[in-house]
């Protein structure tokens, strides 16, 4: 297998089916280092503007619709000393009431120490003097071409995958995107170096990285929404707005998976769920929000 070292000169807005900027062969690992949400490289240099400029796509050999494109994160460095949140809750997440009362939005800075590995405001706010974050990279918003045709703007999601803000999309995790256009064409981006549930205040620690993933295609998978697994769960995703047909949509795929590879019957899946599922939030801030289904692999046997 082979090891790309992808050099993006055009970045991307949308996630659609755009000619390939880079082509490999199935089980290859691409190294490439990403943009922040706005468009700005590791040395502050604006090189593009958002939302959340992908860089991509790239072509895998011999996917085609059906299959399932696996996304291995391997490895995800910091490659910038700062990063950027705004300083307040979006409206959305609030009461009606509490928005007249919220201050401006402002941009806040972040200092991020490459060798601690932690995160700290750069100005703390009065409480926040000490608050020292453990670093949490994660991708924001990745995934393949949309069916149709179609190219999405990067400020949301869908079955392709896209802006899903959720926070296990980081080192370890593997996620499998359902393939709708020949070759899958991979887009990735909008990194973080921490972010909690809902990404309520609209952003992560926006800030760049250096990102190493392996894609493989697994054939005629079967997959309708994005599927992941970390060393201790697996999860399914649905992103949709209102938040209840998320809720829905990573339920179902939940189902079929428990279905499909631990020969659960929807009684059985019904069982297991109702007591041990998880829901986590992973956007409540874009235009589709996004759920998470998880479920802890003590609990299953794989058939």
């Amino acid at each position: 297998m082979t090891t790309h070292r992808f050099i993006p000169t055009i970045f991307h807005n949308v996630i659609g089916s755009l000619p390939p900027a880079l082509r490999i062969a199935d089980g290859d690992t691409v190294v490439t280092e990403t943009l922040d949400a706005v468009g700005y490289d590791k040395d502050g240099v604006n090189q593009t503007s958002g939302p959340n400029p992908m860089n991509g796509p790239i072509f895998v050999e011999g996917a085609v619709p059906g299959d399932a494109l696996k996304v291995e994160i391997i490895s995800m460095i910091p490659t910038r000393a700062t990063g950027f949140t705004r300083s307040v809750v979006a409206a959305n997440v609030v009461d009606p009431e509490t928005v007249r009362d919220l201050p401006a939005r402002d941009m806040a800075i972040w200092v991020i120490d490459r060798e601690a590995l932690t995160v700290r405001l750069s100005e703390p706010v009065a409480g926040l003097e000490n608050l020292v974050l453990p670093l949490a990279p994660m991708i924001g918003c990745f995934g393949v071409a949309p069916s149709l045709g179609q190219a999405i703007s990067t400020a949301t999601s869908g079955e392709y995958g896209g802006n899903m803000d959720y926070r296990l999309f980081g080192p370890g995790t593997t996620v499998r995107f359902p393939v709708a256009a020949p070759g899958a064409l991979f887009f990735l981006g909008d990194c973080h170096a921490v972010q909690g549930d809902g990404e309520i205040v609209g952003t992560g620690v926006e800030t760049t990285f250096e990102v190493t993933v392996r894609l493989t295609v697994e054939k005629k998978a079967g997959l309708v929404w994005p599927r992941g697994e970390t060393a201790e769960d697996i999860f399914t995703i649905g992103n949709a707005r209102p938040l209840d047909q998320a809720l829905q949509h990573a339920t179902s795929e939940m189902l079929n998976w428990l279905a499909s590879d631990y020969d659960l019957d929807r009684t059985a899946a019904s069982h297991l769920l109702g007591q041990v599922v998880r829901y986590d939030v992973g956007n409540v801030f874009d235009p589709a929000y996004t759920m998470a289904c998880r479920v802890a692999k003590k609990w299953l046997v794989r058939r």
